[in-house]
């Protein structure tokens, strides 16, 4: 019995030493708060929404939710085969070509403007700081890092780890040229071994000029951060492309809010929108878009075509892994935009208004 005891007591030893040799990078690193005083959104010593939030819980308050959400009833919330991809080799893209390639979940690969972008890239299996959380769905993961061209700039839109993957990172350092983030987040990245010169950590309402006619806009979202420490310690943010002929929107991660009528005033108009419209609770209202909301929001952003995202590879919410696509094409009837539904890895031609996809999913279980 004794020998039982130890055994078992080394064993958990064991594990309990090799989750936090997994965990502890994973987890980043926080800002110096001294930093981020005098910026709009931060008060009282945190990140803020325009719009105020409820709090939420960071810590092992949050770990309860999380481990706690996974036992909730839940329909349907992986499919139960492979679903279908496509594997583009994104290096023969020809590079004056405006296209924008969905790689699941809230991913993509853009080309406009004879740069190459990527938003929020996760190539990890899993989303979550254990392995055994939050596992990608079968047959999404066709990528790798070391099946991409060298990127002139990530752009991370907010912390969590559906948006801001460790390993994905750290492979993709040698990589790209420059990462674009929130006020904040660059704590993350130089714990992972980038230099300085590599990250620009921005505000909201302010751009940058990634090449000559090539501007990237930081604009505001509805949502939070952290990835179990504090909460709201790094800014969380949307994204515009602008070229003379082109404009593209990300909305990562948010709630439907003013700011999407405050964008749409200053842009205008946008050929491409991708949006949260996937991972939607009732407890998240305030946080994340259903299928309903974005397709307000895409009316309201004057965009000629949308693509639904926040859906395909990760499940987070109760609903069905297909929900929201079948909420989307039903909310999408009569719009005056194009509803975009490619698989994940198939290239959308942002100068052909013919390309047409299927419904993929149909079908599938």
């Amino acid at each position: 019995m004794k020998r039982f005891l130890v055994a078992s007591l080394a064993l958990v030893c064991a594990l309990g030493i090799s989750a936090c040799a997994w965990v502890v990078p994973a987890l980043g690193q926080l800002p110096d708060n001294q930093q981020l005083q005098g910026a709009p959104q931060y008060r009282d010593g945190a990140f803020r929404n325009e719009v105020a939030s409820p709090p939420r819980p960071g810590g092992f308050g949050m770990a309860y939710r999380m481990i706690r959400g996974r036992f909730e009833p839940r329909d349907r919330p992986a499919p139960l085969a492979a679903l279908p991809s496509v594997k583009t080799n994104l290096a023969a893209l020809p590079r004056e070509q405006d296209i924008v390639v969905w790689l699941g979940h809230s991913s993509y690969f853009v080309q406009i403007g004879g740069k190459r972008v990527l938003i929020d890239p996760v190539f990890s299996k899993n989303a979550a700081p254990l392995p055994w959380m939050v596992r990608a769905f079968e047959g999404t993961s066709p990528y790798t890092v070391e099946d991409l061209p060298g990127i002139d700039a990530v752009l991370i839109t907010h912390d969590h780890y559906d948006h801001l993957d460790h390993a994905t990172m750290k492979a993709l350092e040698p990589r790209t040229g420059l990462v674009i983030a929130g006020l904040g987040n660059g704590a993350h990245l130089r714990h992972w071994g980038y230099a300085p010169a590599k990250i620009r950590e921005m505000n909201w309402h302010s751009s940058v000029e990634l090449a000559p006619g090539l501007r990237v806009h930081v604009l505001p979202a509805q949502h939070y951060s952290g990835r179990f420490m504090q909460r709201n310690q790094s800014l969380w943010a949307s994204y515009a492309l602008e070229t003379p002929g082109r404009r593209l929107y990300f909305s990562g991660d948010t709630g439907f809010g003013p700011h999407f009528a405050d964008i749409g005033k200053r842009f205008e108009r946008f050929d491409f929108v991708a949006l949260d419209a996937g991972q939607y609770n009732v407890k998240w209202a305030d946080i994340h878009m259903t299928p309903e909301e974005a397709s307000r929001a895409a009316e309201i952003l004057n965009t000629g075509t949308l693509l639904s995202g926040h859906a395909g590879r990760f499940s987070l919410a109760r609903h069905a892994w297909d929900e929201p696509f079948e909420r989307a094409v039903a909310a999408s009837q009569g719009k005056r935009y194009r509803l975009l539904t490619p698989r994940i890895g198939e290239p959308i031609k942002l100068d052909d208004p013919r390309q047409t996809f299927a419904h993929w999913w149909k079908g599938l279980k």
